[in-house]
């Protein structure tokens, strides 16, 4: 039992002393993971729970981690994936499900199919701005869930709905779910190097001079997948001021303001933008575009299509639609104060504790940060939302019961996501603490300065295969850092790098496609959906690697925080 959990060192070359030999064994569970995910397309879960127990294997038959020491490894990222990361997004989308409770989520969605007729500013409307909106607060494939039916719900073809759903999610899923995506990217990175720029803030702060850059672009491709060039032509000034917009507060948001707070700040604003622009200028033409049931892949536009009068709703119920995104951005900003952030985060609000049991020394000799968690129950985006969405109820007036008969299912709903998430973070602190992220860093540090523009690359496979930039972050956060180190690179760049570059992976995630596609009646044809949104992402991910690697140089160095 002694040698059970007797303290480990860190060791990057146990297999004959060679760090390429190494790291076959080292990448085993990443690919069974990305095997069992892209290739079996098994279920999540069940894929993160075998890769998780191969990670294990290796740890301690081949990087000779005592048993003890590996479970708790193992325990500990399954707690940070439940707290505070699930903590944050089932939290949130308790919020989203009471504003479907109380029928004000529909409030919402007629207010902004008021706006305009035309289908090309609806998609704008409805899949970028409102996209993120449910991308800031719900993440985890809400946003294609929900903006496909009201897309297919005001007459767009089946196919055009889900391509554009899916390339209108990009942009801000970083800072999705109050930013959980940069929130695991911290916490995994300050563990695997001593940079004291790893930090949420710092790291959303460099997110935050990526991302906007592409969120001017993806607009621009949302009426070009609607409408072609005659599309662009004719809406580019609504697709540019949405896009410009969109990028300026998400950078202000995310640099100066709250990074949780980015998308909801960015998504409201970008909206309110579009809305002004429109009672100053229209497109020269309005052409129907709406379904046709000639047409193979498409369905006849239904009776809630802009061919029909929408429903007002009184001004009083479209305040109340809009309030809890406002009682959200009122707590955070609270929270975010100095003296009130500064307070929060000592005891007894916040607690710092070693993890019991775990004695993990690094490679250079030194104790890993990381076995030290950090329990800040109050301060926390998670227990913030709560207190956001009992006030909430009240504005909404939802009734105890009804609130907490919401919050059950959410839990209910989102089971196998728990054991995603959780099985995925205990497989992430298992790879680095028992130091196979270390010989894959080591590996990929041959590379030199070539993995400036691989590192979004990188980011991108995580999220393609797993469906959620929030895992790949847990899965190559260290080992972008790490890599960063040996080579000679900053390992604040390419930690950004794996965020930015994963959310254009987003897309053509199995999980999303299967999302989408289901929801526009073409379930078994994600095949057909894949193919018309692959292009647009190696497009803009071409576009994030040429900005990384150019950020990584004293062209555009100055980015840099």
């Amino acid at each position: 039992m002694v040698l059970m959990f007797e303290q480990f060192r860190i060791v990057t070359d146990p297999v004959a002393g060679s760090v390429g030999l190494s790291a076959i064994f080292a990448s085993l569970s990443l690919l069974t993971l990305f095997l069992l995910l892209g290739v079996l397309r098994m279920r999540a879960w069940m894929a993160g729970l075998i890769s998780l127990g191969v990670a294990l294997v290796v740890a301690v038959a081949i990087y000779e981690m005592p048993v003890g020491q590996a479970l708790l490894s193992a325990s500990e990222g399954a707690a940070f994936g439940f707290f505070p990361i699930l903590w944050i997004v089932l939290n949130a989308i308790w919020v989203y499900n009471l504003t479907v409770v109380s029928g004000h989520f529909d409030v919402l969605r007629r207010s902004m199919e008021r706006v305009s007729p035309d289908m090309r500013i609806q998609a704008i409307i409805v899949a970028f701005c409102f996209g993120a909106l449910l991308e800031a607060l719900a993440g985890f494939g809400t946003p294609v869930a929900v903006t496909v039916v009201m897309l297919m719900a005001l007459g767009f073809r089946p196919l055009h709905a889900a391509a554009v759903a899916l390339i209108a999610n990009t942009a801000p899923v970083a800072f999705g779910a109050l930013a959980t995506p940069i929130v695991t990217l911290g916490t995994v990175t300050s563990g695997a190097l001593g940079d004291p720029r790893l930090n949420t803030d710092t790291l959303g702060a460099m997110v935050g001079r990526q991302t906007p850059i592409l969120a001017v672009i993806v607009p621009l491709v949302l009426v070009a997948v609607v409408d072609g060039r005659r599309g662009v032509k004719q809406t580019w000034p609504a697709a540019v001021v949405a896009g410009l917009v969109f990028g300026l507060a998400q950078f202000v948001a995310s640099n100066y303001i709250s990074v949780p707070l980015t998308d909801i700040v960015a998504s409201l604003v970008s909206a309110a933008a579009v809305v002004l622009l429109l009672r100053i200028w229209h497109p020269a033409e309005s052409p129907d575009l709406h379904a046709s049931p000639s047409e193979p892949d498409q369905v006849a536009p239904s009776s809630g299509t802009t061919r029909q009068v929408v429903r007002r709703d009184a001004p009083a119920e479209v305040a109340r639609a809009y309030a809890p995104y406002l009682i959200i951005i009122a707590i955070f900003s609270i929270a975010n104060l100095g003296p009130i952030k500064e307070a929060l985060a000592t005891e007894p609000w916040t607690v710092v504790f070693p993890w019991p049991g775990l004695d993990i020394i690094g490679a250079n000799g030194k104790p890993l940060a990381s076995t030290s968690f950090t329990f800040g129950w109050l301060p926390a985006a998670g227990t913030l939302m709560i207190l956001a969405g009992i006030l909430t109820a009240v504005v909404l007036r939802i009734g105890p019961l009804a609130a907490l008969r919401a919050y059950a299912r959410t839990y209910a709903e989102l089971r196998h996501a728990i054991v995603t998430v959780m099985a995925v973070l205990a497989l992430a602190y298992v790879l680095n603490q028992s130091g196979q992220t270390n010989t894959l860093g080591e590996l990929f540090a041959a590379a030199g300065g070539v993995f400036l523009f691989l590192s979004s690359i990188l980011g991108w496979i995580g999220v393609a295969v797993t469906g959620s930039d929030t895992s790949s972050n847990a899965l190559f956060g260290a080992l972008q850092v790490q890599t960063a180190a040996k080579a000679g690179l900053d390992p604040l760049l390419l930690a950004a790098a794996n965020s930015s570059g994963g959310v254009l992976g987003k897309m053509i995630s199995p999980q999303n496609l299967a999302i989408a596609a289901s929801a526009v009646g073409m379930a078994g044809k994600e095949g057909d959906l894949f193919r018309r949104v692959v292009g647009w992402s190696l497009v803009l991910l071409l576009f994030m690697c040429v900005l990384v690697t150019l950020q990584g140089t004293p062209v555009l160095g100055w980015m840099i925080p």
